[in-house]
């Protein structure tokens, strides 16, 4: 791992964790699956017109067009379409630690599921994360938490899960910007009939939600994505998914600072145990290669 893929896998996970505080302050000035169906419209044409421009086309592989219908649904239809209902009622500081349980949740179906080798280490690494995930629980749910909330920001991070592990077909073949276009699109195509059905799809824009957007739109939606994809191109998924580990403590930060969330003790041990967790299972996971 050298000095740019570590740039860029401190970059993408920095950027990863702020999705969560713009996302919060969007959904509560409009309807979630609309603005998050447009958001990846405008994302995905803008990344598709971006692989023309430098001579990509669509002709991609078997394994890049699973990966762009899997990645398409589980990532941006289910996962961010997902968490912008649950963010209506759920913090943005916890809709992150939830999200950032991901790696334990992949390395935990890649064990049980798939079967794949799992040292000592990577064990004990599960059971410290989920144990952290536990006491941040516990802790919120004596202050009064929407548990409805909470069960969309886990369904929405197993279906995260499953993108992640599409994810190993995806980044051979090239078209990196092709791939991150066309699976947004995907995401847009899913939401907005899922929008039409149960939502008023009006939006009553103002300057600070049209920045909110873009920003949503461009920096977590189009940057970030590719960043990830070129990364796992560089260094390998196992390799990339270490960064993971520094989403909990990014993510809480943002939302502190940028919208004001209170953080008790318990959050902050549990967001340390949580990390360590994480390092813990992407570490032997490296061993193990």
């Amino acid at each position: 791992m050298d000095f740019k893929a570590i740039v860029m896998g401190l970059a993408f996970a920095l950027i990863w964790s702020s999705a969560f505080t713009s996302a919060r302050f969007i959904v509560t000035q409009a309807p979630p699956l609309t603005v998050s169906a447009l958001r990846f419209l405008i994302a995905g044409v803008i990344a598709v017109c971006i692989a023309w421009a430098l001579g990509q086309s669509w002709r991609l592989t078997k394994g890049q067009w699973r990966a762009v219908v899997i990645f398409g649904i589980c990532q941006n239809a289910i996962y961010l379409g997902l968490n912008f209902v649950a963010m209506q009622t759920v913090q943005a500081s916890l809709a992150a630690i939830i999200a950032s349980s991901m790696p334990l949740l992949v390395g935990l179906i890649g064990w049980v599921v798939l079967r794949d080798r799992l040292p000592l280490l990577g064990v004990v690494g599960l059971i410290v994360g989920f144990a952290g995930v536990a006491l941040i629980m516990g802790a919120r749910l004596q202050g009064g938490i929407d548990l409805v909330g909470v069960s969309l920001c886990v369904i929405a991070a197993l279906a995260l899960a499953v993108a992640t592990l599409a994810m190993r077909g995806a980044s051979s073949g090239g078209n990196l910007m092709m791939v991150v276009g066309l699976q947004m699109l995907v995401g847009a195509a899913v939401l907005g009939v899922v929008a039409f059905v149960f939502e008023d799809m009006r939006i009553d824009w103002n300057v600070p939600l049209g920045l909110a957007f873009a920003y949503t739109a461009i920096v977590p939606g189009i940057i970030a994505t590719f960043i990830w994809f070129v990364l796992v191109a560089r260094i390998g998924a196992v390799k990339a998914a270490t960064f993971h580990f520094l989403n909990p403590f990014f993510g809480v930060a943002i939302a502190a600072v940028l919208l004001g969330e209170s953080l008790g003790f318990w959050d902050l041990i549990g967001v340390a145990v949580i990390t360590a967790g994480i390092l813990a299972v992407q570490l032997s996971k490296q061993a193990t290669r």
